[in-house]
């Protein structure tokens, strides 16, 4: 059952982030609050891809190459974003290659016109390749090492992995929203409310809290000689296995390889407590769900409808329905991923 707290911040969502579109963020606007760092830009702006945030690529008169990252307002307090830096800061500082911001004025957060922005080095790199194992044993010790450095401390106001904000939340968000086709709706909220039920059951917090990366998927991994880690922006507390789960793919037997592999050179560096395995899948179906509440919550952002045509379109919905029902299935079946042996 939901909190009071919980159902004022799921209004507070559905009232006040959506209607953020970023339009107020005009070129000449950003080109001041990069000259007011102190940077003197010689160069356009050139978008990178991203939604929840905007982000420029840019040079300075010494063709030193930067990154802006202007983070979408109401989604991160001041202090979550300082907390943020300071952790990408510290693995930095452990000599690990993360992109860690740079600091101007005494801070790594700097404003334009009420949007908290930070600067980073443009830290080019070849695509992490999914499928060498190099690369995987590689990323696994660097994980290893950015979660010993996550062990040291937790965060103060950065949120920890739960039900709550990746289950819950996005449920109730999902249920009001109009953007569902009436004639699937019923459907699509049964499906999730099984699959709810189900996560429940299996949702279990036999682990230690750590500060996470939160969003360690492949492309969030440059390689330059080793791994880059870039985009801490979803950093937060949860179980070791949040940052590997996503690294692995490929049908079962190639699963089960990647797994050994990767806890194999994890567990060189640092501890892993093989009950997380366990949390695999149902980690998996609360990033299903909220990253359908997510394109949700942003709808009324202009960027959205152009990125995602697709998000009403009746098919769509009934490849979810089907999806969220295999999941709920899954979550039901014995575990298939054997017990690696590392």
């Amino acid at each position: 059952m939901l909190s009071c707290s919980s159902v004022f911040y799921i209004i507070a969502e559905i009232m006040i982030q959506p209607s953020f579109d970023f339009q107020t963020l005009d070129p000449e606007t950003v080109l001041d609050s990069l000259w007011n760092t102190g940077i003197r830009v010689d160069s356009g702006l050139t978008p990178l891809n991203s939604y929840e945030n905007r982000v420029w690529q840019f040079s300075d008169e010494d063709r030193k190459r930067y990154v802006a990252k202007f983070y979408r307002p109401q989604r991160w307090s001041l202090e979550q974003l300082y907390e943020e830096h300071q952790f990408t800061q510290q693995l930095a500082e452990a000599n690990i290659a993360v992109a860690a911001p740079l600091s101007f004025h005494g801070t790594t957060v700097q404003q334009a016109e009420g949007i908290s922005f930070a600067i980073f080095p443009s830290l080019g790199g070849r695509q992490y390749e999914i499928d060498n194992y190099d690369h995987l044993e590689q990323a696994a010790q660097t994980l290893a090492r950015i979660h010993q450095v996550g062990r040291q401390h937790l965060f103060h106001h950065r949120p920890t992995f739960g039900l709550d904000e990746y289950f819950h939340q996005p449920l109730a968000l999902l249920q009001e929203t109009s953007l569902i086709p009436a004639a699937l709706k019923v459907d699509f909220i049964t499906a999730l409310t099984k699959l709810g039920a189900q996560l429940t059951c299996m949702w279990h917090t036999d682990w230690e809290a750590l500060r996470l990366h939160g969003d360690c998927h492949p492309g969030n991994i440059l390689w330059r000689d080793g791994p880059l880690f870039v985009d801490l922006d979803d950093a937060r507390d949860g179980p070791a296995v949040q940052d590997l789960w996503m690294l692995v793919s490929g049908d079962l037997n190639e699963q089960r390889v990647q797994w050994d592999i990767l806890l194999e050179c994890y567990t060189e560096l640092t501890e892993f407590n093989i009950n997380e395995l366990s949390l695999i899948e149902p980690l998996r179906a609360m990033r299903m769900v909220y990253y359908l509440a997510w394109v949700v919550r942003r709808w009324r952002d202009p960027a959205f409808p152009k990125a995602f045509p697709w998000f009403e379109e009746a098919d769509f919905w009934m490849r979810q329905i089907a999806e969220i029902n295999a999941q709920t299935v899954l979550l039901q079946s014995p575990p298939s991923l054997m017990m690696p042996q590392f």
